[in-house]
């Protein structure tokens, strides 16, 4: 098969839940070797959090953790402790989520594992990271959003502050920030010959997202208010519901955008003076949006995207999530796979990222049981 950009890496993920063990599961993918040390009693939460498949752990366990062997460690046992030790002797990278002080509890902080191994790399998450007043404080992907202000800039003007349609969206960019954080840092030892510290907080993935609005919120003192489905840049920019029920986003980020839309709506309303320049529009945005409605609602959602393909403005039917694995342009790009497994047959699941041309990545396998392997065979696998 294709080789791939970390064959021969070795990984350690003894994280929980989702940011840690999808760090993993990148790295996994691009051919490291990884290894989940899960606790006893069950094993990782995340095999039972959401829906249980036909298999017993979720869908969630299956798809987020592939392309590992588990092996079942109680970390907080003089023996469960000496096991991690010797495996990261032997190991490139470890991943652990633990609250900070944690592991150095255990006598597993990356200071003590680095002497014997100085090549190590650690990527620790956490709520809000290892340094500050909050490090030793509980964080989850909910809190991390409300922390950073991402809440109160999400949902409806005269609502409650929302939530992101993913619950853990700041723990899927961690772990995304996190799995690019080792890269580096193994790019780094090949210069040095050392390992470091990766430290990700929940929280810096969701900061690294939010536009301009932090540098506004420093510099002037301005709050984003909360706008529903629209944005504070430019308008129309929104969801529009058509003729036949369905509801269709339209994007105009720029006034050539907008006059090719007025040209193809050939729309009268569209044409009031007052929606010249994309300033005059966000100063006039309920009529703006009146407008883009009323000509939406005299279509059905196909007609509208496919006019405003042919003016060249940005516009998707607001699809379900079944509609866009079924979709064409998903299934050309690879973007959901399916994949067989022994155990209940084929799943589809979310496809490899990035996608790389020459030395892509691959699944080769999704969750994996509970301590399908021991300390002795990873040891002889990785002499």
């Amino acid at each position: 098969m294709t080789a791939r950009p970390l064959d021969g890496i070795r990984v350690i993920d003894a994280a929980t839940i989702v940011a840690g063990p999808l760090s993993a599961s990148i790295l996994g993918e691009f051919g490291a070797d990884v290894v989940k040390v899960e606790q006893p009693d069950g094993g990782d939460p995340m095999r039972t959090l959401g829906t249980a498949g036909p298999a017993g752990d979720s869908y969630w366990w299956w798809t987020e953790t592939r392309n590992k062997t588990s092996v079942v460690l109680d970390l907080r046992t003089p023996d469960g402790a000496e096991s991690l030790r010797r495996m990261t002797d032997r190991a490139d990278v470890l991943i652990e989520n633990y609250r900070t002080g944690t592991m150095e509890k255990w006598g597993l902080g990356y200071q003590a594992l680095a002497v014997r191994n100085p090549r190590l790399v650690q990527l620790s998450v956490s709520g809000f990271g290892r340094v500050g007043p909050l490090r030793e404080s509980v964080g989850v992907a909910r809190i991390a959003e409300a922390f950073c202000g991402l809440s109160s800039m999400t949902g409806d003007p005269d609502g409650p502050p929302g939530l992101s349609g993913s619950a853990a969206l700041a723990d899927y960019l961690c772990a995304v920030y996190g799995a690019f954080g080792v890269v580096l840092a193994l790019r780094a030892r090949e210069t040095t010959g050392t390992g470091q510290l990766v430290d990700m907080a929940l929280t810096d993935g969701v900061a690294r997202i939010m536009d301009e609005a932090i540098p506004m919120a420093a510099a002037l003192g301005d709050e984003r208010p909360r706008l529903g489905s629209e944005t504070h840049r430019s308008v129309p920019h929104s969801n529009y519901e058509s003729r036949d029920g369905r509801w269709v986003t339209i994007a105009c980020s720029n006034d050539r955008m907008f006059d090719r839309l007025v040209a193809e709506a050939a729309w009268p309303a569209l044409t009031d003076p007052r929606f010249a320049t994309n300033a005059d529009r966000i100063r006039h945005r309920a009529a703006v949006n009146a407008a883009v409605a009323a000509w939406v609602a005299e279509l059905d959602a196909t007609e509208v995207v496919a006019r405003c393909d042919a003016a060249g403005v940005p516009s998707a039917v607001v699809a379900t999530v079944a509609e866009y694995v079924a979709h064409p342009q998903t299934r050309a790009r690879d973007s959901v796979v399916d994949v067989d497994d022994e155990r209940f047959g084929r799943l589809t699941v979310p496809g490899v990222v990035p996608r790389l041309t020459a030395t892509p990545g691959r699944i080769d396998r999704l969750g994996a049981r509970l301590g399908e392997t021991t300390v002795d065979e990873i040891l002889e696998r990785w002499t």
